[in-house]
Formats: structure tokens, sequence, C-alpha cells
């Protein structure tokens, strides 16, 4: 039904790793198998007995973005050989996600002027595809979505001249903000550096849209005055943070396993988790997110008047200063639903933790101890 390869290549690791989901017994297995290329694979599976295909597409996915979290690709040449039928949502499109930096690392990439700084939007990630009058939007999962893109947004990519491209951007609302170009005609641009896709995007897309068109270019900065300024302005105006990109590099699909040649800068903490009980009588819900198999209890968050509450087993996204060990998110606030995010991946690794003072500790155990 489905059989996804991938590859995984640095220094000296030169690895494969197949996840596949196959008909048993009236039900459907997935099935894994790992190792150096070149050599017999080991095997094992993933399901005791069959299960449904909803189920056995859901232990797929969570294998698939495992490996591709921690620096795989997907062989397209030789694996992603899937029944349409069985799963016409599948785009053959991987989203490049990107990695946090640190704080201390932002001067390095400030002073770098083969890196530009542009304005990290908070949206919803998404890709769209046209083929002569027909749009369609992708899904950071990779997924043609199952959401309209907005007429209006529509309307302007349509009276571009370009006929055929794939663009990758951020919907805001009624408005998309986009910032990379994969595809242009027929021709698949994602091996060009992102100075040249930028001016790709910019020739071909960004410049023949209507002058009031919803759709704009993300504005990008190089010198490290104008990315001192951008951030001072985003911060100011509290927004979500600024991404770093090196403008010699490809478009690299997937997550890389570190660092990566685009990386985000997050003036505050958000995480994707899983509502588990709507708190009763109240307007808020108990959060829980991943630790392999184990299910870790976050807290609760409180829904805004002008949100829905969300039911049990509903993806949302919470922003939050930090998260204690063990569980709980300090002063999380609510900010929506996320239909672009599977559960699976709603894991304690995109968690950051409070980090331990042990200075202030011990100074607090003596003055307690003086006290007494």
């Amino acid at each position: 039904m489905k059989n996804t390869i991938l590859y995984y290549q640095q220094g000296n690791s030169d690895k494969v790793y197949k996840a596949s989901i196959e008909t048993q017994a009236g039900g459907y297995i997935v099935n894994y198998a790992y190792g150096r290329r070149g050599t017999s694979l080991q095997t094992g599976t993933k399901t005791s007995s069959p299960v449904s295909f909803d189920e056995a597409e859901m232990i797929h996915a969570k294998l698939v973005n495992s490996k591709l979290s921690k620096g795989y690709r997907i062989d397209r040449q030789n694996g992603e050989r899937i029944d349409v039928e069985a799963e016409p949502r599948l785009s053959g499109i991987t989203c490049q996600l990107l990695n946090p930096i640190e704080e201390s690392e932002v001067d390095g990439l400030l002073a770098d002027d083969g890196v530009c700084a542009q304005e990290k939007y908070d949206g919803v990630r998404m890709l769209v595809q046209r083929d002569g009058e027909n749009l369609r939007a992708i899904n950071r999962k990779g997924l043609f979505a199952n959401f309209e893109i907005p007429s209006e947004v529509k309307l302007a990519l349509l009276s571009v001249p370009t006929k055929q491209f794939l663009i990758d951007g951020e919907g805001l609302g009624a408005n998309y903000a986009v910032f990379d170009i994969l595809k242009c005609g027929r021709k698949d641009v994602r091996d060009l550096p992102y100075r040249d896709r930028l001016a790709l995007l910019e020739k071909t897309i960004i410049s023949r849209l209507p002058e009031t068109s919803p759709v704009f270019g993300v504005s990008s900065h190089t010198s490290q005055a104008t990315k001192s300024a951008l951030i001072d302005r985003v911060r100011d105006q509290n927004g979500e943070g600024v991404v770093f990109k090196a403008l010699s590099a490809p478009y690299t699909e997937g997550r890389p396993a570190s660092a990566g040649t685009q990386r985000k800068y997050k003036f505050y903490e958000s995480a994707s988790v899983v509502v588990n009980e709507p708190n009763s009588g109240k307007r808020s819900v108990a959060i829980v997110a991943f630790d392999d198999d184990k299910i870790v209890p976050l807290g609760s968050v409180t829904i805004p008047p002008n949100h829905p509450v969300p039911g049990k087993g509903d993806v949302v996204e919470v922003r939050y200063l930090y998260a204690f060990k063990g569980g709980s998110l300090a002063q999380p606030v609510y900010l929506g639903t996320r239909s672009d995010i599977g559960a699976s991946e709603c894991t304690t690794d995109q968690l950051k933790y409070r980090k331990v003072d042990a200075a202030s500790i011990l100074r607090k155990q003596l003055a307690s101890e003086s006290a007494a």
C-alpha cells in the first residue's frame, strides 16, 4: 500500500530506513527495515496484529516523521511508492523545517552577510501549487490541505502570468506571506541557492501581483544593521520572532538532526500539544505531550472568549515561558487549533525546559538554614 524509503548520509554514515504499510488478514500492518546501505537490513514490525488503515497510516506517519526529525531524507527515486486511491491527499512534497537557535548564537548570524533575516510570521504553513487555473494548498505534513485557500489569495495568484509554480509561505487569515519558490514552470529549483530562489520568486511571482494584493513577499535583510533593526521592530510589535537563512543553501526537505541552513529565533516558546480533557464547567482544557509511548501531562490552558473550546484529541498551539521537568508549562497562552500537525508530532522533544541555577538554589538553602 505504501513504501517509504529514507536515507541518512553524514560523515561516514550512509544508512537506509524503510517503512511500509502492507495488507494482512483483512487489515494492515506497518513493517520497517534499517541498516547500512548495501548490507542486509534488520527488519521488524510496529504492529503485532493487523489494524485499520487509519491507524496504520498514523503509525507509519509517526515512524517517518521521527526519522525526518533526526536528519533522514526521503528517497523519492526509489521510495514513496504509494497507492494513490488509498492516500489521495499525499502531495509528494516535504517542507523544509527549522531548528531553533539560542540567543547566544544570534550575534554571529547578525555579523554574517551570507545569512539573511526575515520576520517569522505566526500563521499556518502553506505551500501553494499552481497548474494552469488550478491551485492547491499543501500543509507542513506534505498533504494537500483540507482547508480552502482564501478567495482573495486565489485571485491574486491566478493573476500572475506564470501558469505553473510551487511556492512556500505562511497563511495569515486572508493574507499570504511568501518566502520561497520550489518550482517555476516545469523546472524544479530546490537545488538553487536561496539568493537565486529569492530573485526568481520576486521576478516571476511577487513583482507581478496586483498592487493591493493580499499576497506579499517576506522582506529579507542582509546587513548587520538592518537585521538588528528587524529584531528590534518585531520584538517591539510583539511578533513571534525572526528566521535566519543561508543565502547559498538549497531547499532541504525535512528537519535536520541539528543546526541547519535555516534557523528560527523565537522571542517566546510555543508548542503543539494535545487536548486530554476539557475541564468541566470551565473555559480551559488539560493538555498533554508524548514521550515515546508515555503521556506527559502539561497542566491546563485557558481558552479565550473569542476561541471555541477544543475537544478531546485536538491538537492546539500554546505559547509559554518555559516548561518544568515532570510536567506543566509556565504561563501558558492558548493560540488556537492546528489542523496541519498530527498528534504523533506533539512530543516532549519540542519543549524548552527552565535551566536550573544551582548557585541560586544553594543560596536559598543557606538562607533557609540561617533563618531556622
